[in-house]
């Protein structure tokens, strides 16, 4: 993280469009591999598959780590402060205010990812100057596409970001929305 770059809070708790999103906590560890555990969320993400005890420790730890650096924020979806529902994360990166997003399979239809993805977009806002967010998905990721949509963003005329991660080839699209 550079000097200029403003750190992030040891504690963060966001509410707005009838969510809050919260840290993870320790007692967040059991309900994780059944919100991250999927085939989707091994296909469309880089989340670690399959999704155990174990990686959810990591994932925790992670989530800690990121912060600590300056670099990332990881935070849980609830509809109250509660039960965790899903995950959406702010990355701070060369390309932009990156967000990203995963709600368990028993929690979607709900409009939770668009919802905490535009929670999230006033955060880097309001209080890291952020001028616009992007999100990096598949083309093929309808379920993405949607969230994209419904939270404002448009795909921008920039080339695609092609790689491989576990095992697959990938070529995300960027979307971007403008905060004003």
């Amino acid at each position: 993280m550079s000097s200029s770059t403003t750190p992030f809070p040891d504690r963060i708790e966001l509410a707005g469009e009838g969510l809050v999103l919260r840290d993870w906590t320790e007692s967040d560890l059991g309900a994780m591999p059944e919100l991250f555990d999927h085939p989707d969320i091994a296909y469309w993400t880089p989340i670690a598959s399959p999704f155990d005890a174990a990686a959810a420790r990591a994932r925790l730890e992670r989530a800690r780590r990121l912060r600590a650096e300056g670099t990332a924020v990881l935070l849980a979806i609830t509809v109250d402060g509660g039960a965790p529902l899903g995950e959406v994360m702010l990355r701070r990166a060369p390309e932009g205010t990156e967000l990203g997003y995963a709600v368990g399979p028993a929690h979607r239809g709900q409009g939770l990812a668009a919802r905490a993805v535009r929670v999230m977009a006033a955060y880097a806002r309001d209080r890291l100057g952020a001028e616009r967010v992007i999100l990096e998905l598949e083309a093929e990721n309808a379920s993405s596409v949607g969230v994209a949509v419904a939270a404002g963003f448009a795909l921008l005329d920039v080339p695609l970001i092609t790689g491989e991660e576990k095992g697959r080839a990938y070529a995300l699209q960027t979307w971007g929305r403008e905060l004003s």
